[in-house]
Order: C-alpha cells, then structure tokens, then sequence
C-alpha cells in the first residue's frame, strides 16, 4: 500500500519540474514526486503502468500536447493540475477533468490552492468508496437511489469511462457513476482481481485461463475477457495463491 500521496510532474522545462518538486517538498511533505517526464511518450509508458494521485501536467510538451497524452487513456484517476503559459487553454482543460489549472509563471498562493482541491477531491473520493452494512455486501448508487447487492453475485465489473457496469449472476447489470478504481481497493478484499484497466473479476467466479501474450479469462457468465501483459504475472501468482 502507498504510504505518501504519490504526484507525478510532467513539463517540457527542467525549471518549471525543479520548482514544483520544490514547491511540493517546501509545502506539502506529504506528497512524494515519484516521477517526472517532459514528453508525452515518456508519460504514457510510466503512466499506462502506474497510477499516481496527482499529475502535474503541462499543455505544451516536446512531442505533443497534455491533450494528446490524455486521448491515449480512456479513463483517468489522478487529479490533474494543468500547467500553462496561456489562459485559453482553460476551459479545455476543465473538459478534461481538470482539478485545477496554474498559469506560468507559477504563483506560490496560487500553486497551494490547486493542491489543496486536489487533495479534497482525494479525500471526497476515499470517503465515498463504496459502503458495506455488511461484510459480504455493497452498497450501489444508483440514479433512483442504491441497490444492495451481495458481493458474491457480482461476477465482474467492466470500466467505461467515469461509469462501471456490474454484472451479476442473474445475468442483471448495475451501471453506477463511479470509476472502476473508487471499487478496485474495496472489492481486492473480497477476492476481485483487475486483470485489465477495464476489468475487475470476482475470482470465484473464474472458471478458464487461456494461455496468450497477456492471455485471456472465461467467466462464469461465459465473458471471454483480456488480461492485461502488465498484469500477468501478478494475477498467475493470486490463481497459485489461491486457497
């Protein structure tokens, strides 16, 4: 488990990298920079294999755009902070997700407040993760209000976007306005792996592994679905682990 809150600072300038990390351990110790990258090629690599909680992201990069890397994921869970020099590039950064954005030169005040949102919308997220009023049970939002839903039933869970579809062993489907990361953390308590960024398995409920380059799952609804080659080993070392 991450002890620190875990940011990764992505800009094309040296500089403007040096002085976030700087800004970060002078006032919020609490955030370790893990990583840092000035090119939307190097970002994608380290971030299509790991998740920080914030991202430090510049518009403008050697080889592309924020926007650019952004498009290569279909689903986000840091909070963003987008660094730029020019102010139009505000309300697309708002369409993407954006906790916050910081004009160049970076103001001090002005940095605090974008990490402390940041921060909140951790917070917020933590908090809202989905409740059990009992240990083999979880609570699902729902647009009419919530399902109580015996985690048993659940087979699978698939990522689409900000939303996850539950699918259950009535052959029923639960779709909720949740990422499938708000989730991950909960359900791995409860015998779920994800084997994918876009899925999240019930291991009970495994009934095939075929052998391949990541290799592929068939469920007990009869979903024929891909494991990931960065997710692997670890998901072949929780089958042998298995009790």
């Amino acid at each position: 488990m991450k002890t620190k809150i875990q940011a990764c600072i992505i800009d094309d300038e040296q500089d403007g990298r040096d002085y976030i990390s700087l800004l970060l351990e002078n006032e919020f110790p609490e955030i370790e920079s893990v990583f840092q990258a000035s090119s939307v090629e190097k970002a994608y690599i380290y971030l299509s294999k790991n998740s920080p909680d914030i991202l430090f992201l510049d518009v403008q990069l050697t080889d592309g755009t924020a926007f650019d890397l952004l498009s290569k994921f279909k689903e986000m869970e840091a909070q963003i902070i987008f660094i730029t020099a020019f102010e139009h590039f505000a309300i697309q950064a708002i369409k993407n997700g954006a906790a916050d954005y910081l004009l160049k030169p970076i103001k001090k005040i002005d940095f605090i407040i974008a990490v402390n949102k940041a921060l909140e919308n951790i917070k917020k997220n933590k908090s809202s993760a989905p409740a059990s009023l009992h240990k083999n049970k979880i609570s699902l939002p729902t647009l009419q209000g919530f399902k109580l839903t015996d985690i048993n039933d659940i087979i699978r869970c698939e990522a689409d976007s900000s939303y996850t579809t539950f699918h259950l062993t009535d052959k029923s489907k639960i779709i909720v306005s949740k990422t499938l990361h708000e989730f991950e953390e909960y359900l791995y308590e409860h015998n779920f792996f994800r084997i994918h960024h876009k899925h999240l398995i019930n291991l009970s409920h495994l009934k095939e592994y075929i052998k391949g380059k990541g290799g592929q799952v068939i469920m007990a609804d009869h979903s024929v679905l891909d494991v990931s080659v960065r997710k692997k080993n670890d998901f072949l070392s929780k089958i042998e682990n298995l009790e």
